[in-house]
């Protein structure tokens, strides 16, 4: 018998029944897969982060301790529970749920066999920092370099324009980010346009569009979080781009850097990331570069990030693969031995999006149980079978109902470094007319 942990999915979720507590939704798919299941809250109740405020306990659970103790008891449990006690562990999550898997990944190599850590909200407080600085490139709304949704849809269309081409098919999904790299001027107001013309921007709007597709530096030029990937400006725009602080950045500051739950958001600075960075409470950062202990342990870690990410910047996966490399001195072929990192295209933030986001790491994104559609299932046959999954396949949903909905086309999703490219040949909902290529 398997055990599989599934941990609430996110500190920064936008439903309010997704952070009340134990995602109750998570431990009912791995149940119906056929695992013993334990799920945890992370020590409080997530709408808020008023419960860090001056109580360093609650902050350390959240960091580690849940989801380390919730493991413990649950392998205790299940031993209990069944006469035959359990073969192997497993671990599912996504954002805050991504960040505990790869602090399981890195601080504790030894208690889990497969690990899935879905769009992770490692190099947290960056992240944190990062979702705060939106608020004052785009000021309050009504300012003079806000803009509103309408207005992002229109910079999403342009983005469209310049980069969905670039995989070879124009099928509104951008496949490989890294080529994109979005010119807003193309968008601004000729010389005596309305003010308020619907179809283009100011100069100050066209800057704030590309502030925000541009790495967030400290105020030493050296990077504090990577760029948002374009092509997300539809689901990001109410949420960080909305002229406001961003909650949990403001929650962050309030009850865990300042201890102050007066101070006000508005005044957010880099001088206010700088010293968040250099307290990082119980190493919630999760940013080690050195999986040596994990790989000894003969465990496997897979992660996957959607490149349409609201709020976590897929580009930030991204860099912490590179600094693994760097950092452990090896090849990619050296890291896929046992850790693989697959980019979702079309996917929003852990679920949701314009392409093929459902890989079946939740019960509404899951199209079949099987392992080339199933991204739990595939770790399951990579540690008991030793086959380790080459592509992630996805499915396209035909309405919002996910899952429920019937699938319009599949889509394999590719292993890093390789990006899907169309090969010309068939309809881009032909899954065989894409291939995955190293850039």
């Amino acid at each position: 018998m398997c055990v599989q942990f599934s941990i609430q999915r996110s500190f920064q979720q936008l439903e309010l029944t997704e952070i009340l507590g134990i995602q109750y939704s998570d431990v009912d798919y791995g149940a119906s897969l056929g695992f013993a299941t334990v799920g945890a809250n992370n020590g409080h109740n997530g709408t808020s982060g008023e419960p860090f405020y001056q109580a360093p306990e609650v902050l350390e659970d959240f960091v580690y301790r849940s989801v380390h103790t919730g493991i413990t008891v649950g392998k205790q449990l299940t031993k209990q529970f069944y006469d035959e006690g359990f073969g192997k562990s497993y671990y599912l999550g996504c954002s805050t749920g991504g960040r505990q898997g790869m602090k399981l990944a890195q601080d504790f190599p030894d208690e889990i066999d497969g690990i899935v850590a879905g769009a992770p909200a490692i190099n947290f407080v960056g992240l944190l920092s990062w979702s705060a600085h939106f608020y004052p490139i785009t000021g309050p709304v009504g300012s003079a370099t806000f803009l509103t949704v309408d207005e992002w849809s229109l910079v999403h269309d342009e983005i469209l324009r310049q980069c969905d081409g670039l995989d070879g098919a124009e099928d509104g999904i951008i496949e490989d980010t890294d080529l994109c790299h979005p010119d807003a001027t193309t968008l601004l107001c000729n010389f005596g346009s309305a003010a308020n013309a619907s179809s283009c921007l100011t100069a100050q709007q066209v800057n704030t569009v590309h502030e925000v597709f541009s790495p967030f530096l400290s105020s030493n030029g050296s990077l504090i979080y990577p760029r948002m990937q374009p092509g997300s400006e539809n689901f990001a725009a109410p949420v960080m781009y909305n002229g406001q602080p961003f909650q949990y950045s403001k929650d962050w500051w309030r009850y865990v850097v300042y201890n102050d739950p007066t101070w006000n958001a508005t005044t957010w600075t880099v001088k206010d990331a700088e010293i968040a960075l250099r307290q990082n409470p119980y190493n919630i950062a999760t940013w080690n570069a050195d999986l040596t202990p994990l790989r000894d342990a003969g465990a496997k870690l897979l992660t996957y990030h959607g490149l349409q990410d609201q709020l976590i910047s897929s580009d930030n996966s991204k860099l912490y693969y590179h600094r693994l490399l760097k950092t452990m001195g090896i090849e990619s072929s050296e890291l896929d031995e046992f850790y693989r990192f697959f980019t979702v295209s079309g996917m929003a933030h852990c679920s949701g999006g314009d392409g093929a986001y459902g890989i079946g790491n939740q019960a509404e994104s899951e199209s079949s149980a099987q392992p080339e559609d199933n991204v739990l299932m595939a770790m399951v046959q990579w540690v008991e079978d030793g086959v380790a999954p080459e592509t992630i396949r996805g499915a396209k949903f035909a309405g919002e109902a996910g899952a429920g909905s019937g699938v319009e086309y599949y889509r394999k999703h590719c292993r890093y470094p390789r990006t899907n490219v169309f090969k010309g040949a068939g309809e881009y909902t032909d899954e065989a007319s894409w291939e995955c290529v190293l850039p």
